[in-house]
């Protein structure tokens, strides 16, 4: 009996360094062409506005999708909505994906995938994908919050807030929620936010924000 409750536990130890071992951990970054810091005034006034315009990247650091090993790889999706990004969405978004041109087909697809499932209703009506280079870096800085993105015509770079010099309305915080899911961020300044590229109909550079998110992921 003992003999077999010993087995029992080895296997259930097993099957969870399994699970484990095909979860994805990395770094992820948002932009969006509205404010997400922000008091509700200021959010008030941009309402359907602006902000239908996002650039959103994942770089895995460890982790497997449909055994698939993605160390190492990026994957960005550029969205276009058409109400404000945050609030109920009238009309269907469209997304353009770069994919790290550093991935093999079994890799593209399944980074593909990773965007699809975690952008979520935003990046389920993919109009393009593009092959680039996905550099994403989060630099280590006072307040956690500098970090660049590199990836073909999206690029994205932000500072720390200043919870004194970046106020506008005096009540600021985190208004809008991150666009992703299973993310852990926390909001930042977008020095630089742009797309160049084609695919979604439209190019910005909104550069000077309080419009971004950074962090990690963690897809179980």
């Amino acid at each position: 009996m003992n003999r077999l409750l010993l087995l029992a536990a080895a296997a259930l130890l097993v099957s969870a360094a399994s699970a484990q071992a095909a979860g994805i951990t990395g770094q992820y970054i948002e932009a969006r062409t509205c404010d997400v810091w922000t008091g509700p005034c200021f959010a008030n006034a941009e309402m359907n506005l602006g902000g239908k315009h996002a650039v959103l990247g994942w770089k895995v650091e460890k982790g497997e999708l449909d055994d698939v090993k993605l160390d190492g790889l990026g994957v960005v999706a550029v969205v276009a909505a058409s109400d404000t990004l945050g609030l109920k969405q009238t009309g269907q978004s469209k997304a353009v994906l770069i994919v790290d041109s550093r991935a093999t087909p079994a890799q593209k697809a399944a980074l593909i995938k990773l965007a699809k499932k975690e952008g979520g209703e935003l990046t389920a009506n993919v109009v393009g994908v593009e092959s680039a280079k996905v550099d994403l870096e989060i630099c280590a800085c006072e307040g956690n919050g500098c970090a660049t993105l590199k990836a073909g015509p999206a690029k994205i770079e932000t500072r720390c807030l200043d919870a004194k010099h970046d106020k506008i309305c005096g009540n600021e915080s985190a208004f809008y929620p991150p666009l992703a899911k299973d993310v852990n961020v926390r909001a930042a300044y977008a020095v630089q936010h742009s797309f160049t590229g084609k695919g979604v109909d439209e190019t910005w550079n909104d550069a000077g924000r309080r419009g971004a998110y950074l962090g990690s992921f963690t897809i179980k």
